[in-house]
């Protein structure tokens, strides 16, 4: 259990049978009355939002959620194939279950894998990659690194925009958390 004078932003909470991630809270002591917690919740399985009052000193229940380290090996049909890195065991998702993360999974990736009573609720990528560019416009004689950008296609059939200068066969650095190109890797 915890008091909903301990929420802070990424703490996790059973609430109505699932799990909330608090966003954003704001502690509230009004001149008349009792102190309030006004927090804004996002449901880690749905990505829904939900405003919620709670009243201060409240407990709520938190939610245990484990964390595992976990190699991408293959994928078998639509299905995509994880191994624990310390049991040898291994673990199955669906691209529904990743989420839009898939686009920059890549076989041999250690990625942590986000589970609640058994279930998976996340999977989480490395903040970033580097993928090898394979199909994207040839660049022009002119093009500069402060000139515009055009997509580009990368190994994992990800489009990421990229500057003009950027050509087939480079690898380039990706920021997975909001698709943006970092530079060029060597």
């Amino acid at each position: 259990m915890i008091s909903s004078n301990d929420f802070r932003s990424g703490v996790s909470i059973e609430l109505d049978g699932s799990v909330w991630r608090v966003t954003e809270f704001l502690h509230v002591k009004p001149g008349k009355g009792s102190a309030f917690v006004r927090t804004k919740l996002k449901n880690v399985q749905t990505g829904a939002a939900l405003e919620r009052t709670f009243r201060a000193g409240e407990m709520v229940p938190q939610a245990n959620l484990e964390k595992d380290t976990m190699q991408h090996t293959y994928k078998e049909g639509d299905d995509f194939v994880f191994m624990d890195m310390e049991t040898y065991e291994e673990a199955r998702l669906t691209a529904a279950q990743i989420g839009d993360r898939v686009k920059y999974l890549k076989e041999g990736m250690e990625v942590s894998v986000l589970t609640w009573n058994g279930r998976v609720l996340e999977v989480e990528l490395p903040n970033f990659v580097v993928l090898e560019i394979i199909e994207t416009d040839p660049g022009v004689r002119g093009d500069t690194a402060t000139g515009g950008t055009k997509p580009a296609i990368v190994s994992t059939g990800a489009q990421v925009m990229v500057p003009l200068f950027v050509t087939v066969g480079e690898k380039i650095k990706i920021d997975t958390r909001n698709d943006t190109y970092l530079g060029r890797e060597q």
